[in-house]
């Protein structure tokens, strides 16, 4: 029976059926009303008439429910008053709504490009995605709907049977009107997250239509009602997560098989006889625990449920955080970027002047941070030390485990590691290199200007790779720093990145090899790469850059390839370091003070930008525009191709800072404004718009996303 209750041992799956049962029971008051008075249509046209609601609230960075509901009370109050016409039916003024809020969200939500990933998550839901906070209101809702039942009960039974004996019982048919409007409104405002607009109406009609069936007294229906409700959640969620279905849609058509499930039975009862059904009734129900179970083998228990992590939750999302960290003062925050809270980790900061004496040309107390998407490595004086920012994803090809765990300091800030000899002013992305300033002589072999900072982390399941602008690499056990434990690394002489389950190596001397997680020598490649500055993983292998040109090593049908995609002229000033949307096969760097270089590894081009004074330069890629800080603290968006500019927006007041960082995910870019004290979330499909912005008490100098 492990197929049964596996997915129910899972976090997020847990709080989903709650989601449910809750959002079953909300309906199953109201729906019950919404079956018997025949306002059906009332129900879909209010479920639609929220979008305007969510779409301003989601513009404007509100909270969704609060928009919704303000949008459902407009619903709301129009069809009261439209209703009262005489010269049409009431069902004309609910059409006339119904079609107008939906056309107003609709243009709303064409105002922005950026929207299209809410509006799915509105018209369908997620309702794995639930969190406590979720459960907190769904339960607030259903105490508010239980109360509006039982004090209205009497007044809604006389007005749906006899509005004219209600008035004359002082009930107040209008009133009551009105307050059942309220009730569904409630409904679909509180479930409409879990299952989204167009399916709520599934929860909301399909449960009590069912109950309608089995009793014809409405207290014994509602109670039907969140049974199949109820029901259909937990059927929905367990047929969802082994079919890999929408855990949504799954539910609501559930539901609404329910209903035709109880069509059939009782037409069958009708014509068959009841005492025939009932014991037929009641033999398939004693037969469903002995489904899986036929065989006479026990079953196999699994003893850690598939993606199971200690000490970890699994979540339904990406739980996208920020590392920032002073420059100055080596304090460090972690910003939740679903939260919003902002993580101290003062315990942990790396003072200024109070590491090893560094080298010569170093400033005392500098720090440098980089990211592998969970761990941050902070370099300063001679020391490294590591920051969990308990975010991480797991990427199984076919699917994805999104993982959430304490903030922490994992060692002390005196964990030394040797090999480092100074601070650097890089900063690297998740899943990208971090850069020498330009015009700077750092680079793998050390000379003047190599500082032994930390300029890049990159890690697989099995270890984390942390590569120095002196040429070498430290390899950890990421099982260990996991768990806390910072254990001696390996040291590898080069740049070493891991990937498919081996280390890619770039040396000193151009020779590149694929040697095994231990470092030990390996597999030659045929291309070299002279001078390697600049490191990526994306999905068609490992990039380094070359003073030529770039290097691409992948695997192809078990066994590794190289290819060499070189510049198409002699460039002025070539590519150091490399920033990119995690996983993404569009590359981009800093060519200098006068341009920006694109690498697109799909059509294996390199395209310098012309552009003046860029500090900072990242891209989502696949024909998504580039991002340009430029020194005065304008961001410009350019189109790819052709270099035109197609927004900017002035952002940071300038100067700006030699440590601006662009991090991009898949939906939003985050900058840091030193000055201010602040980071920009930057919503880049929509006109380079401000989402939101988070106020810290530190320089947030450095900056590393996670999570991804």
């Amino acid at each position: 029976m492990d197929w049964l209750f596996a997915p129910f041992e899972v976090a997020f799956v847990q709080r989903a059926l709650w989601g449910g049962l809750l959002v079953s029971c909300v309906c199953a008051l109201a729906g019950t009303w919404v079956v018997v008075r025949g306002m059906a249509f009332l129900g879909d046209a209010m479920s639609h008439g929220m979008l305007p609601g969510v779409a301003v609230a989601a513009l404007l960075g509100g909270n969704l429910i609060l928009g919704a509901a303000i949008s459902c009370a407009a619903m709301a109050f129009g069809v009261s008053m439209l209703g009262r016409s005489k010269r049409f039916a009431p069902d004309t003024a609910i059409g006339l709504l119904f079609v107008g809020m939906l056309a107003a969200g609709v243009i709303i939500v064409s105002r922005s490009q950026s929207f299209a990933v809410d509006l799915t998550g509105f018209l369908f839901g997620d309702v794995l995605a639930v969190r406590s906070g979720d459960l907190l209101y769904l339960g607030v809702a259903l105490v508010i709907a239980l109360v509006v039942a039982v004090l209205g009960h009497r007044a809604f039974v006389a007005s749906t049977f006899d509005p004219r004996k209600a008035h004359t019982l002082g009930l107040h048919p209008k009133a009551a009107q009105v307050a059942l409007i309220g009730l569904v409104t409630l409904a679909i405002v509180a479930s409409f997250h879990v299952v989204g607009t167009l399916l709520v109406f599934g929860l909301l009609i399909a449960p009590p239509a069912a109950a309608m069936y089995w009793s014809d007294r409405i207290p014994v229906v509602m109670v039907l009602a969140a049974l199949i409700g109820a029901v259909s959640t937990a059927v929905g969620l367990l047929i969802s997560w082994h079919a890999q279905t929408a855990a949504g849609a799954t539910i609501a058509a559930v539901a609404v098989g329910s209903f035709f499930l109880s069509a059939i039975i009782a037409a069958l009862r009708d014509r068959f006889g009841a005492r025939r059904m009932g014991a037929a009734s009641v033999a398939a129900l004693a037969a469903l625990p002995l489904v899986g179970c036929g065989s006479g083998e026990s079953a196999v228990v699994e003893e850690t449920p598939h993606g199971f992590v200690a000490g970890a939750e699994e979540m339904a999302e990406t739980q996208s955080r920020l590392i920032v960290a002073d420059a100055g003062t080596g304090e460090m925050r972690v910003v939740d970027l679903l939260t919003e809270k902002v993580a101290p980790i003062d315990a942990f900061a790396v003072k200024a002047g109070s590491a090893q004496t560094p080298s010569a040309g170093t400033a005392p107390g500098a720090v440098q941070l980089a990211g592998d998407g969970r761990f941050g490595f902070v370099s300063s004086g001679g020391r490294l030390s590591i920051v969990d920012s308990g975010a991480w994803t797991v990427d199984h090809g076919d699917h994805r485990h999104y993982y959430s765990a304490p903030i922490r300091a994992v060692g002390s800030g005196e964990t030394s590691v040797g090999g480092l000899s100074g601070a650097g002013r890089s900063s690297a992305a998740p899943g990208a290199s971090g850069a020498t300033e330009p015009g700077d002589a750092g680079g793998p072999s050390g000379a003047p200007g190599s500082s032994g900072a930390v300029v890049s982390a990159h890690s697989d399941p099995v270890v984390v790779a942390v590569v120095s602008d002196v040429g070498e690499t430290m390899v950890f056990d990421r099982a260990a720093l996991g768990d806390g434990v910072v254990s001696e690394p390996r040291r590898i002489d080069g740049i070493a990145v891991p990937y498919a389950e081996r280390l890619i190596v770039a040396g000193d001397a151009g020779r590149v090899e694929v040697r095994g997680r231990d470092g030990a020598a390996g597999e030659v490649q045929p291309a070299t790469c002279p001078d390697p500055q600049g490191q990526a993983v994306t999905r068609r292998g490992v990039v380094f850059g070359c003073a030529d040109g770039a290097i691409v090593v992948a695997q192809r049908d078990g066994s590794f390839v190289t290819e060499k995609i070189p510049y198409p002229a002699p460039p002025a000033d070539r590519a150091t370091a490399f920033t990119h949307r995690p996983g993404s096969t569009t590359l981009t760097a800093l060519g200098g003070r006068n341009g920006v270089w694109t690498l697109d590894i799909r059509k294996k081009t390199w395209t310098l930008t012309p552009i003046a004074d860029a500090v900072a330069v990242n891209t989502a890629g696949e024909g998504s525009s580039l991002l340009v800080l430029t020194r005065d603290g304008v961001l410009h968006g350019l189109d790819p191709v052709t270099g035109t500019e197609t927004a900017h927006l002035a952002l940071v007041p300038g100067p700006v800072a030699d440590h601006a960082a662009i991090q991009v995910d898949p939906d939003r870019a985050y900058i840091n404004d030193v000055r201010a004290r602040t980071v920009h979330e930057i919503a880049y499909n929509d006109n380079l718009r401000v989402a939101r912005t988070f106020p810290l008490d530190i320089a947030p100098s450095l900056m590393v996303e996670t999570g991804l």
